[in-house]
């Protein structure tokens, strides 16, 4: 689906999420509408996808994670249904047919990968791995280096980037050998965890959750489903950087649009509108 205008792109909120309002402005940032929706109404079909190129599940606690990160919303998705009785899997089913793009940062990440939209081998939407407890123990938030891979190429090129995690459920795991095979194969992993030499890292600290293959964020086969547990719309100018100051010094900081996880949004408005 290419946009002719500023791609429209509907931000969930409520029932637990809470990065609504910075994933609202990263997309205006990036020449995206964006407007901003209770989750509830475009679960009953009060809110509808058309007219929107994008979907954006933003980070925050659905449903208080209860049953496991994203589980409820994850399962309102797979069996809910539409006031008119459609089934929403069915409403993102007819959204992808036309070319729509969905992303989920963090808890949004979870709960893709528990409705089966990522990876989604083969397009039967069947869950084919998990997002589990960090192997530390306990909750992170801190900052981490990450390094674009497999089709974020396409969109980003080779680039490292520091962004914010905040998760105690990050650690992604794929349900077997031949998934996680075949979503390196496709390149279905774009995004890593890094260490300070720009090489995949596979233990903390450079890796917050303990992923498997220091997985960051997976596309669906189809390239138009999204998620990552780290959070760029937390980075949008230099001085969200914990140690912008040094940085700004050492006159590391030069373009906010390329350097700062806007580049992210960017990106894929770049693509909505034909501009990549």
């Amino acid at each position: 689906m290419v946009a002719a205008q500023a791609p429209r792109v509907l931000v969930l909120r409520g029932l637990g999420f809470n990065c609504e309002e910075e994933s609202a402005a990263a997309w205006q940032l990036a020449g995206a509408q964006a407007v901003v929706v209770h989750a509830g109404d475009w679960l009953c079909g009060k809110v509808r996808l058309d007219g929107f190129e994008l979907l954006h599940f933003p980070g925050g606690f659905s449903y208080g994670d209860d049953l496991g990160s994203g589980q409820v919303f994850a399962n309102r998705i797979r069996l809910g249904k539409l006031d008119d009785g459609t089934a929403v899997l069915d409403t993102l089913r007819a959204f992808l047919g036309r070319g729509g793009r969905i992303l989920g940062i963090c808890n949004g990440f979870q709960i893709l990968v528990r409705a089966g939209l990522v990876p989604n081998l083969g397009g039967g939407f069947d869950q084919q791995a998990a997002l589990g407890a960090n192997l530390c123990g306990h909750f992170v938030d801190r900052w981490v280096r990450c390094r674009t891979a497999g089709k974020s190429l396409d969109m980003l090129g080779d680039r490292v980037l520091d962004l914010p995690v905040r998760h105690g459920e990050g650690r992604l795991v794929f349900g077997s050998a031949d998934v996680a095979a075949a979503c390196v194969a496709k390149g279905l992993i774009g995004l890593h965890y890094v260490d300070g030499d720009g090489a995949a890292a596979h233990a903390e600290p450079a890796n917050p959750n303990g992923a498997e293959l220091a997985a960051a964020g997976l596309w669906s086969e189809d390239g138009q489903v999204f998620g990552l547990m780290p959070h760029p719309e937390a980075y949008l100018t230099f001085v969200n950087h914990p140690n912008w100051g040094r940085r700004h010094r050492s006159g590391l900081d030069t373009d906010a649009a390329t350097q700062t996880g806007l580049a992210f949004f960017r990106a894929w408005v770049a693509q909505c509108t034909g501009g990549a």
